[in-house]
């Protein structure tokens, strides 16, 4: 073969350089890249699951202030990303199960609180002197934290008799419980759940506003990812610059971890 002709399909045989990516298509494809990660991020958080800190001593000595919390939505609710909205699924809780929730309006405003739920639609709920009874049977509840001297405060026999209500107590909820009362009995209604704090002095709850509505019910805990003892203030919403503060701060004094409480499950 002469050797020009050699020359040529050595030429034609060699593979084509691809051309330089331009910055413009750099930015676009990392762009996109992003996309994905914050969309898949966003479905994850809307649809499986959710990480919590917990601000508040209601639910006392079973989560603690400071716990940070990993949260399943899964078949309970799901939520539109970039909005308020969410939608129940097909999973319902039962009874003695902790929960998270949306606060009912008289209860909070666009707050989520964590309680255990004690009443399932149809249950007849009574507590005396702190006990709780459901559906005529004592509710064996040996997560529960109460002072003993409370015993007898209107509280902690519930639902009141006539009109001894005690203070706390929504004014709505004060008005439309008798709806609910059936032989010294709340019953629950369909759709709806009745749910306490473990720490019962401490827990603002059904007892004083009402029922839990089905479709306010966001998902229940599965375990603790992390749990630090730091001031109360630091979980409470808007403090920001502290809770960060906080983190950084378990590099130097680690033993602020509560370390035994790690992957502690419900």
């Amino acid at each position: 073969m002469p050797a020009a002709k050699r020359k040529n399909a050595k030429e034609k045989s060699k593979p084509s350089t691809p051309p330089a990516r331009t910055t413009g298509e750099k930015i676009r494809r990392e762009l996109i890249s992003w996309f994905w990660v914050i969309l898949a991020f966003l479905v994850i958080e809307s649809v499986f699951i959710q990480a919590r800190v917990i601000p508040s001593a209601s639910m006392e000595n079973t989560i603690l202030i400071g716990d940070h919390i990993i949260v399943t939505l899964l078949g309970y609710d799901v939520g539109m990303p970039f909005t308020e909205h969410h939608y129940p699924l097909w999973r319902n809780p039962k009874r003695q199960q902790v929960i998270v929730f949306e606060a009912p309006p008289e209860a909070a405003q666009n707050e989520d609180f964590i309680k255990r739920v004690i009443g399932v639609p149809g249950d007849a709920i009574k507590i005396r002197q702190g006990i709780v009874y459901v559906n005529g049977q004592r509710l064996n509840e040996p997560y529960a934290r109460r002072d003993p001297a409370d015993a007898a405060s209107p509280v902690e026999n519930f639902p009141p008799s006539g009109d001894n209500f005690f203070g706390g107590m929504g004014p709505q909820w004060a008005a439309n419980m008798h709806k609910y009362i059936k032989n010294g009995e709340l019953i629950v209604p369909p759709d709806s759940y009745f749910a306490m704090g473990d720490n019962r002095d401490d827990s603002d709850d059904s007892r004083y506003w009402g029922f839990v509505p089905r479709r306010n019910i966001i998902g229940t805990p599965l375990f603790i990812y992390m749990s630090i003892d730091a001031p109360d203030e630091v979980w409470e919403p808007g403090h920001i610059g502290e809770r960060l503060g906080t983190y950084v701060s378990i590099l130097a004094h680690p033993g602020e971890m509560r370390w035994r409480r790690l992957f502690h499950t419900f």
